[in-house]
């Protein structure tokens, strides 16, 4: 299945980061990890547009690694993938 984001919206995926530690024998179930704040843009809208017609383009592109708050955006499940949807302007910062 593929979607197409709308306006200034972004579908992103979560970027899974690989550096756990284990510590004694501790065991943390999924459920009460932090989520990851890095996600990959997987899609993006067509841009904004502004009360007088005019588009703005998007500044995140396909492929941009980027920023998100922890409880932001609508979490969204595709063929077994989760995804988020979210504004350009929840969005904090690409990282390069």
């Amino acid at each position: 299945m593929k979607i197409k984001p709308l306006k200034d919206n972004v579908l992103v995926q979560r970027m899974d980061e690989d550096d756990e530690k284990k510590v004694g024998s501790i065991i943390i179930p999924d459920s009460a990890k932090e989520k990851p704040l890095t996600a990959k843009v997987v899609a993006v809208g067509s841009g904004k547009t502004m009360k007088d017609g005019k588009k703005i383009p998007l500044e995140v592109k396909v492929g941009d690694k980027v920023l998100i708050g922890k409880y932001s955006g609508s979490e969204v499940k595709l063929d077994g993938d989760e995804f988020l949807i979210l504004r350009e302007d929840e969005l904090l910062g690409v990282v390069e």
